[in-house]
């Protein structure tokens, strides 16, 4: 029996060798506190990642600012905005600017990240805010375009020269966008009436084909990233959760955070695998790891 005994104590440590260690698991969709509360104002919005890891995310300590914290939440005013502008979505192109949706002018802005000057990239006195938005590898940019006291919504596009087209009009509340890791899809989410729609998204930026992806009976939503896989992260404003959805529009998780009103959510850290999301009633940002990473820092590498 000694030479059985000897190799089942060989396969089952070998088993244990090939075994994934508990700690690269265990801390996964755990959420923690990223910068102390109070830190933002109650428009915590926005945040995007660089290329070398520094998150920005608008409205840090007072508002018409946006922040750049190290990985380790430490930092502080970047720049700020003039002539009554303020942020909401950031998004950074393949030329490192980072763009701004500023909904109180009606403004996309771009930022020269090693100037600091500011500029308008695009402007449309249409537009309701352009208030959240979705970039592709060609730099176009998608915006969602909510009318909150009508309850609707349009999408529009900016192309590279900075004209804006309407997409879509006659949504319901138009918030989060984001374009699929393939670029085949287009998701928006409309906040108040609590729905997600997934478009067919062509190669010179149209859509066509829209269908419900997934529909929820309560709480709002607010920003929303695809990780590389496609999988959809969303936060849901007033439940203090982020829902991880399929691209089947099946329900993975739910990821619960400290802060309660959590406005919108983008991927970073050493290798894309960190969320960081902005929070609105303890005003300040929360952290946690995933498994895959997000499909716009994959863009940047």
């Amino acid at each position: 029996m000694k030479p059985v005994t000897t190799f089942l104590s060989f396969l089952i440590g070998a088993m244990v060798a090939c075994s994934p260690p508990k700690a690269a698991t265990a801390d996964l969709y755990q959420s923690s506190t990223f910068t102390a509360d109070n830190s933002f104002t109650t428009g915590a919005e926005g945040p995007a990642v660089d290329k070398d890891g520094n998150v920005y995310a608008v409205n840090f300590q007072k508002e018409s600012t946006i922040c750049k914290l190290d990985k380790q939440g430490k930092g502080g005013i970047f720049i700020e905005l003039a002539d009554s502008s303020d942020g909401n979505g950031l998004r950074f192109n393949s030329k490192g600017d980072l763009l701004v949706a500023d909904y109180t002018r009606h403004n996309i802005l771009k930022v020269d990240m090693a100037t600091k000057q500011v500029s308008v990239y695009a402007h449309n006195a249409t537009m309701n805010q352009p208030n959240d938005i979705a970039i592709d590898s060609k730099d176009r940019l998608y915006a969602s375009d909510p009318n909150w006291k009508a309850g609707t919504g349009r999408i529009w596009r900016i192309d590279n020269d900075g004209k804006a087209t309407i997409l879509e009009d006659n949504m319901g509340t138009t918030n989060g966008i984001e374009v699929s890791p393939d670029e085949k899809h287009l998701y928006v989410n409309e906040s108040v009436q609590r729905k997600v729609w997934v478009y067919d998204l062509s190669s010179d930026g149209n859509i066509g084909n829209k269908r419900l992806l997934i529909e929820f009976p309560d709480f709002g939503f607010d920003g929303m990233r695809c990780d590389v896989k496609g999988n959809l992260y969303m936060t849901r404003y007033g439940k203090g959760t982020v829902v991880k959805v399929s691209p089947e529009g099946k329900i993975l998780r739910e990821i619960n955070l400290t802060g309660k009103n959590c406005s919108n959510i983008c991927f970073g850290g050493k290798d894309g695998r960190t969320a960081y999301v902005t929070l609105q009633d303890t005003k300040n940002m929360e952290t946690f790891r995933v498994e895959d990473a997000g499909r716009e820092w994959k863009m940047m590498q």
